[in-house]
């Protein structure tokens, strides 16, 4: 079957966002759609309350692109709003579409664009370039199949995902439970600091190493690496035996350790349970602690509500934020027994050993996801 493509100019119109002031922000009135509140990065609005012209008014169910920082397509799900500037408001005026599948293909097409995004400080695709992306448009029936085969597939991986989340809500409960919430020490048990209970805290090599290819090298993380729980291997670069060596007379991370972050995104902890070789950059601090302390425990008593509040609080600067190793050591919690440590540390390796499964099934789901994305990129779906 031949399938035409089309640029993205020719099939619908884009509206840029009004350049709002912070002084233009009110308490009350519209919201104004920030790129952060479509990326879910954070739930504070700010609104308007004057006239504005019909074109920045955004409805539900209109398709919304951002162009800049972080590039997306979504779909506004609430309330009507108004528009902030670096996001696009897509007007289908030009031809006959449908709304989902231009939201799959579009979205596959700004992935693959991201590589092309200009600019040091603020990173984006230019118009010219967006305009000239070319996307599959088959007939309206053949999209309309398409977009119903893509829903369910996007279906099942939500709901996985959702499982997965489920489960980390259940380990947060466990943890309340068992000792209660950590800002108030309910047991009164005792009272200790970073500082106290680690006698090792130090981060990485503050100058950037020499990357190596990565059958030629041994892992090298940063904070970016540490994901949801996990450390991301895929994307870590490498570093040579040689460097490799050099670094762990600094810092050396080990099975049992924990991971704390420290430079940019801050208060992040991951307990390393694999025995694999690797080294960190300076914006993770690697903790080891006294026998009284349980690592899964420590993970998770970090990465609480009590503990997460301390060390932004003793974050430093605002472009580039520095949780520095001596108020890294201020941050305070208690020190339950050791059985009722390992006792949670059970539970948790129980629940992990579930999620794992879980993770290899939504890989499944994502690679038949991507394979039908791009069958339907080609025309193949349905010929």
């Amino acid at each position: 079957m031949s399938i035409e493509y089309l640029k993205l100019g020719n099939i619908a119109t884009y509206i840029n966002g009004y350049a709002f002031k912070p002084e233009d922000w009110e308490n009350q009135g519209k919201p104004i759609i920030r790129i952060q509140n479509l990326t879910n990065s954070s739930d504070e609005l700010n609104y308007f309350n004057k006239d504005i012209n019909e074109k920045y008014i955004v409805k539900t169910g209109d398709i919304l692109i951002s162009w800049s920082a972080s590039i997306g397509i979504y779909e506004w799900n609430k309330s009507e709003a108004v528009l902030n500037q670096h996001i696009f408001k897509v007007v289908f005026d030009k031809i006959n579409v449908n709304k989902q599948y231009y939201k799959f293909m579009v979205g596959m097409c700004l992935e693959k664009a991201m590589k092309y995004m200009h600019g040091s400080t603020m990173k984006h695709i230019t118009k010219k370039y967006f305009d000239d992306i070319l996307v599959p448009v088959p007939d309206l029936k053949v999209q309309e199949k398409v977009a119903k085969v893509l829903n369910k597939s996007q279906e099942l991986i939500d709901k996985r995902k959702a499982q997965m989340e489920a489960l980390d809500e259940l380990v947060k409960s466990q943890f309340i439970e068992m000792f209660g919430d950590p800002s108030k020490n309910p047991m009164g048990w005792k009272e200790t600091t970073i500082g106290d209970s680690c006698y090792y805290v130090k981060d990485g090599p503050h100058a950037s190493p020499n990357y190596v290819e990565k059958d030629k090298g041994i892992p090298f993380i940063s904070v970016r690496n540490i994901v949801d729980g996990y450390i991301n291997w895929d994307t870590a670069k490498y570093i040579s035996e040689d460097d490799y060596e050099t670094f762990i007379k600094k810092c050396e991370p080990e099975k049992g350790d924990v991971l704390y972050s420290k430079g940019g995104t801050t208060g992040i902890a991951k307990y390393i349970d694999t025995d694999k070789k690797f080294a960190n950059w300076v914006h993770i601090a690697v903790l080891k602690f006294e026998k009284d302390l349980d690592g899964i425990f420590f993970e998770n008593m970090l990465n609480s509500a009590y503990c997460y509040q301390q060390s932004q609080r003793l974050t430093k600067g605002i472009a580039n934020r520095d949780l520095v190793l001596g108020s890294m050591k201020q941050i305070k919690f208690y020190l339950p027994p050791i059985e009722l440590q390992n006792q949670f540390a059970d539970f948790v390796k129980q629940v992990d050993k579930l999620k794992f499964e879980m993770q290899k099934s939504l890989e499944e789901m994502e690679n038949n996801f991507n394979s039908l994305m791009q069958r339907a990129f080609k025309g193949e779906l349905f010929n």
